[in-house]
């Protein structure tokens, strides 16, 4: 009878150690899963900022200005234009 108890108590024992282990690694896995939750929501925010910068820097009055300015570039005049025909 005392040794039925005594792995009784073990099972006991075993089994509630599996639960705290289980119950701290589930908090585990939820605070990180919060933790990337918010890396990707500060991620999304960073890639809408960059799409705007992006949009801002590619306008076409922006391009044309550098082109002016750093290239020397100007629209070819009427006379360098030359067309041809199939």
């Amino acid at each position: 009878m005392v040794r039925l108890t005594f792995i009784l108590l073990a099972a006991v024992l075993i089994s509630a150690l599996a639960v705290v282990s289980t119950n701290h690694r589930a908090r585990k896995l939820v605070t990180e899963f919060e933790r990337e939750q918010e890396r990707m929501r500060a991620l999304e925010i960073e890639w809408g900022q960059l799409q705007l910068e992006q949009s801002t820097w590619a306008t076409h009055a922006r391009i044309e200005q550098i082109a002016r300015d750093r290239l020397g570039m100007h629209p070819p005049r009427n006379s360098q234009i030359i067309s041809v025909a199939p």
